[in-house]
């Protein structure tokens, strides 16, 4: 399944808020509270966020990109500054889903590759239990370093990955 990744247009919201919502439901149904996955609104706000962060228009602040296959979009994915001032991180990955039927096909790693910029520390929270993401991180340099909270959106257990600067 051929796939090419793009910076995303506004047009695009209604398409990632779908991938956004699909995706969590396909990997964190047991993990999320059922309320927060099947709530009637939940794609209407995803849509509200990309369209709010598309309309933006600053790379210097969000970095996004979709993955497409087929005319559809298959995978999204968001990096943008840290979370904290002060922070391990000069980059923060806040989004990286793609659909399960494109698992392996390399949709990931493009989005990440798109999305980050390996000569900057960057650091993300992924899921904890989520051992195929975690498995895909590690193999791209990232290193738990022990730092765990729990969400306070979505009350899931994640760990804190980071990915050291490469001069390469």
């Amino acid at each position: 399944m051929p796939h090419t990744v793009r910076p995303p247009e506004p047009a695009d919201a209604e398409a990632m808020a779908r991938v956004h919502v699909d995706t969590w439901e396909e990997t964190y149904r047991g993990i999320m509270p059922d309320e927060l996955l099947d709530a009637p609104d939940l794609v209407d706000r995803r849509r509200q966020m990309w369209t709010q962060i598309l309309a933006e228009a600053a790379p210097s602040k969000f970095t996004c990109a979709v993955a497409e296959s087929d005319g559809r979009i298959v995978g999204i994915a968001m990096s943008g500054p840290p979370e904290t001032d002060g922070s391990v991180e000069d980059r923060h990955l806040y989004v990286l889903y793609a659909y399960r039927s494109v698992h392996g096909t390399g949709v990931g790693q493009d989005l990440l590759d798109a999305v980050i910029d390996p000569s900057v520390t960057t650091a993300l929270w992924v899921a904890d239990p989520n051992p195929r993401a975690q498995a895909f991180y590690v193999k791209n340099v990232f290193v738990a370093d022990g730092t765990v909270k729990t969400d306070e959106y979505d009350g899931v257990r994640e760990v804190r990955m980071v990915r050291q600067a490469r001069g390469d």
